[in-house]
């Protein structure tokens, strides 16, 4: 029997441009769960077309974007809360 850590070790292997196919399908497999909608199926597929981006910066660009994305994170959530 296949369990589900085989599948989503399989999983991992599924290039980006499909992995809407592969919801659909796993999707249409399932009786209970509600399908998605026609915007939502939109907004999954924006946010997929952007799956691998980061592959394609030079090493030199990916050091800065995460030394940025730190320094952001750091103003936005540097706040001292009292509980």
């Amino acid at each position: 029997m296949t369990t589900i850590n085989a599948i989503l070790k399989e999983m991992k292997d599924v290039p980006v441009n499909r992995l809407e196919e592969v919801y659909q399908f796993v999707t249409s497999m399932t009786s209970n769960v509600k399908q998605p909608s026609r915007s939502n199926i939109k907004l999954r597929k924006k946010i997929l077309s952007s799956g691998g981006i980061l592959k394609e910066m030079s090493d030199e660009d990916y050091a800065d974007f995460i030394s940025q994305t730190r320094k952001t994170r750091e103003q936005l959530f540097d706040r001292k809360i009292s509980l």
